[in-house]
């Protein structure tokens, strides 16, 4: 037998083992019996069949939401809607997770074939990703709203997370070509001035529909110095100017106001202008260290559709 044939073989094989244990609830005794291994064998087998892709598992969470409030939040900000996940304590392992399925839940009342799709970036934005099943295809014009190149991880990773989208919904991506953070303003708009970089802040300009996180000043909670893009030195300048959050970059105080300006003059990312003439402009964001960027966020009206958890919520709430 070729080793092509061989190959073929025993992904069929594994592909009728999981099946049998997957599908027809057989147990793996009585699969090793039909097959005629032994039973740790079927175990390995179910095994090498998740590591190849020929399973593939997800697990649905069941989310409980807090409707009022939801309203409260509504009522509060003037917001277009709010979703807000009922959670019981800060460092849920899962908050993720449900925040990313909430995401999804709220942005497909927004998706439509045709529309400009813009993406920050972030832990909550890749959550929200990740999550996303398309059932159909949905042709839209998926933009890249901040620089992100040279990030650590994936999550951080502007060009990688409109990719993944762009491909679960069979949609047509531009990427924002260049650094997030440069050294001088005038390297800035170097950067933006070049063809390919310019086209996907003129794109970004189109935007529809955002969908944005909201970022900390923590060090530890702040995905721009988690990112590497910005060493701690200028993370405490940022702290020191009075900021408690961003979305897309763009730093505001707990009134919402904007800090730091001289820091905004050197990214290469959607401008605050821009940005606030999206008509819909969706956040997802929660857990620890993230209340005060979510108040400064709402105040500032930065949001207008907010996906958090049910604590943020409450201290959002309280502060106000």
């Amino acid at each position: 037998m070729s080793e092509q044939r061989a190959t073929q073989s025993r992904a069929s094989l594994l592909a009728d083992v999981a099946e049998m244990y997957y599908l027809r609830d057989k147990d793996q005794a009585e699969i090793a019996r039909k097959v005629g291994v032994t039973r740790s064998m079927i175990s390995r087998m179910l095994k090498e069949a998740r590591e190849k892709g020929i399973v593939e598992v997800r697990v649905h969470r069941p989310l409980w939401m807090e409707p009022n409030l939801e309203t409260a939040l509504v009522e509060r900000f003037g917001l277009l809607a709010a979703s807000v996940i009922s959670i019981e304590k800060n460092y849920d392992e899962n908050l993720l997770g449900y925040l990313g399925s909430a995401g999804v839940r709220v942005l497909r009342q927004y998706l439509e074939p045709g529309i400009i799709l813009g993406l920050s970036w972030g832990t909550s934005i890749s959550a929200t990703v990740d999550a996303f099943e398309a059932d159909e295809k949905i042709p839209v014009k998926i933009v890249q709203l901040v620089g992100a190149l040279g990030a650590r991880n994936s999550d951080y990773d502007g060009h990688d997370l409109v990719l993944r989208l762009a491909r679960e919904l069979g949609g047509e991506s531009y990427f924002l070509n260049a650094p997030y953070f440069c050294q001088t303003p005038e390297i800035a708009q170097t950067m933006m001035a070049t063809p390919s970089v310019k086209e996907a802040i003129d794109m970004g300009k189109k935007t529809q529909v955002a969908l944005l996180g909201i970022g900390s000043t923590l060090p530890k909670y702040s995905s721009f110095y988690l990112a590497g893009y910005v060493p701690i030195e200028e993370i405490d300048r940022i702290r020191e100017k009075g900021a408690v959050g961003d979305v897309c970059g763009i730093h505001f105080n707990a009134s919402g106001n904007l800090t730091y300006p001289e820091f905004n003059e050197r990214l290469v990312a959607i401008n605050k202008d821009d940005l606030f003439k999206i008509p819909i402009r969706v956040a997802v964001a929660g857990g620890a260290g993230k209340a005060m960027p979510v108040l400064g966020a709402l105040r500032g009206g930065f949001i207008n559709v907010l996906v958090t958890d049910s604590i943020v919520a409450k201290k959002v709430l309280e502060v106000t």
